[in-house]
């Protein structure tokens, strides 16, 4: 059986089934156990030709007897058993189940109010490996693990009851192996523990490496590189290899180890039964009956090994999915925060000075500006000015101090977390999509689902002639994070799934980097029409892009340097002014090479 904080909940929440799997396996060991003094009753009848029933009665051993004495209550036993068997099955496997979907659905629903610093600190390889191996390992203790607990316990007992009544001293001899196999597979179990970890740490590892290497396997093949990646593999391969031995030949051990003791109490029975048969005080069909109770008792002796075997096993998984449950929530709801109806779109920051919970420096840096509803605004600064945190932090993606951060006039600490991401959409960097259609791509983030939504908003997005020319069209099923399209139309797909959303503030990080600049001037003209009265933010690292807002914000090092107009900053800020230049410049370049290579 497997305790701990996480687990225990469930032996409450389904003890009914539990109980009544128990109520069914003790019927199980009882008819069990009548089962040898038939055989007895059998061996004593044929020697003797007269057999005492256990009324007290002697009777003649004539076919009569052998049907209603014998043959009539074995059929009886025999479907007790099958009945009482598969009613345990159903009960403990079917609890085991129960409890491994509610966990399941508890870690994913934990994982969901996870901060971004989690996910940095921890690998997807490493999360899968909890959502399936340590799972199921855990899964398989807790079903199996009381049903071996519970069979051992009172097949063992009821076992030992009667052999002791048969002959005390024989049954002392019997207990003295057993007695060192619990004291001995105690101690081992604490080793397995160890063990086990070991190797689910060494196929967490293999597990991050495979998902990595199949997620790059462009890049891989690529630079050339599938020779360096194969040799990585089989490194952490040979590591798997050898955990998995290792745990392995340790539990070997422990069967064989096991398997010799019950030899050896094999060969006591015998010798020492054989004994006192000779010396009269058992006959044979007793000695056949108590071979048959310690034959009985053999399977709660091995469920011990197999117990301690499984038990480590389940600690060590059960203490990495601990591990995940017990992760800290960094970004929540204060307890004094109060829900809104809507939100508008005001958006202001008050000398914020913000570094990452892992970071060793600020990456913003007294920042205030302010965004009136129903405004565009462009971001602009250089790589790593810190552009992207500034949206983060609008989206409460991390903790910010109060008084920093203001939604509508209210601290955004004060404001549900939900309630601030319901009324925003985001297209951020990296452009995910989903192994879905493209149609439920798009409509991912809305509550509708009407096909001319969908087709609208990839219009606005400049996309939708691109979707028609698919065979399937809106129905094609992309590849794994959206592999099957251009960078390009990820990036216009993106963003016709945050367009349909139509959101009171809608904030793009760097969203049309992939597209020419026709493209970008069509998607930027829809969404300036489409988003009159709500608030646009636009990150950008082309000035022409956000030129034409009606305000743009100029960080650069984490600190705002200018907030205005592209004509106010171009003659007020230097910095402004020298990034628009340098850009022409490289502008002018690029098409004066361009025509000379015409």
């Amino acid at each position: 059986m497997l305790f701990g904080k996480h687990i225990n909940r469930y032996y409450i929440k389904y003890a009914p089934r539990l109980l009544l799997g128990i109520v069914a396996l003790i019927v199980v060991d009882y008819l069990q156990l009548i089962v040898p003094e038939l055989y007895q009753m059998t061996v004593n009848g044929i020697n003797n030709s007269t057999v005492l029933g256990s009324d007290g009665v002697l009777y003649q051993f004539n076919m009569d007897f052998l049907l209603d004495k014998i043959c009539l209550p074995m059929i009886g036993i025999i479907v007790g058993m099958v009945f009482g068997r598969f009613l345990w099955r159903i009960c403990f496997f079917g609890a085991g189940i129960k409890a491994e979907t509610d966990l399941r659905s508890r870690m994913f629903d934990h994982c969901k109010e996870l901060s971004q610093e989690y996910y940095q600190k921890n690998k997807v390889g490493n999360l899968m490996s909890l959502f399936t191996n340590d799972l199921e390992t855990v899964q398989d203790c807790f079903s199996s693990g009381v049903l071996m607990f519970c069979d051992a316990l009172f097949l063992g007992l009821l076992a030992l009851v009667k052999m002791v009544n048969m002959n005390l001293v024989l049954a002392l001899l019997s207990l003295i192996p057993l007695v060192l196999l619990l004291l001995i597979g105690l101690t081992i179990g604490k080793y397995m523990t160890v063990k086990w970890e070991t190797r689910q740490e060494a196929f967490s590892k293999l597990s991050d490496f495979s998902q990595e290497s199949f997620g790059g396997i462009a890049v891989i093949k690529a630079f050339v590189k599938e020779g360096k990646e194969l040799s990585a593999f089989k490194k952490l391969n040979k590591e798997n290899e050898t955990a998995n031995v290792e745990y392995t030949k340790l539990s070997t051990k422990l069967n064989i180890f096991v398997t010799l003791l019950v030899e050896s109490v094999i060969c006591v029975i015998l010798g020492y039964g054989g004994f006192l048969v000779h010396e009269n005080v058992f006959n044979a069909g007793q000695l056949v009956e108590y071979i048959g109770y310690f034959t009985a008792i053999v399977w709660p002796i091995m469920a011990v090994s197999e117990l301690i075997n499984m038990h480590s096993q389940g600690k060590a998984s059960l203490n990495r999915i601990s591990e995940l449950l017990d992760a800290k929530i960094d970004v929540k709801d204060a307890d004094t925060v109060t829900d809104i109806d809507a939100i508008r779109g005001d958006i202001e920051f008050k000398h914020l000075t913000f570094k990452y919970p892992d970071g060793e420096f600020n990456v913003l840096n007294d920042v205030s500006f302010k965004i009136n509803a129903g405004e565009s605004v462009g971001i602009i600064g250089r790589t790593g000015s810190g552009k992207t945190t500034v949206a983060d932090l609008i989206l409460r993606t991390y903790n910010v101090p109060d008084g920093t951060v203001f939604i509508d006039g209210a601290d955004i600490n004060s404001i549900p977390i939900k309630t601030v991401r319901k009324y925003s959409a985001y297209v951020p960097q990296d452009n995910f999509l989903f192994s879905d259609t493209i149609e439920n791509n798009i409509s991912f983030a809305s509550d509708s689902k009407e096909q001319a939504k969908v087709i609208e908003a990839a219009k606005m997005s400049s996309v939708h002639e691109n979707i028609e020319e698919f065979a399937l069209g809106y129905k094609t099923v992309l590849g794994e994070r959206g592999v099957t399209v251009s960078g390009g139309q990820k990036q216009r797909i993106s963003i016709a799934r945050a367009i349909m959303k139509d959101a009171s503030i809608l904030i793009l990080d760097d969203s049309v980097s992939a597209v020419d600049v026709k493209t970008e001037k069509e998607i930027l003209s829809n969404l300036k029409e489409m988003r009159r009265g709500k608030t646009t933010i636009l990150i950008a690292h082309r000035v022409t892009t956000i030129e034409n807002m009606d305000k743009i914000i100029f960080i650069d090092d984490g600190r705002v340097l200018a907030v205005g107009s592209h004509n106010e900053l171009y003659n007020s800020c230097k910095e402004y002014r020298l990034t628009v230049d340098l850009q022409q410049l490289e502008s002018k370049a690029n098409e004066s090479g361009v025509n000379n290579n015409a």
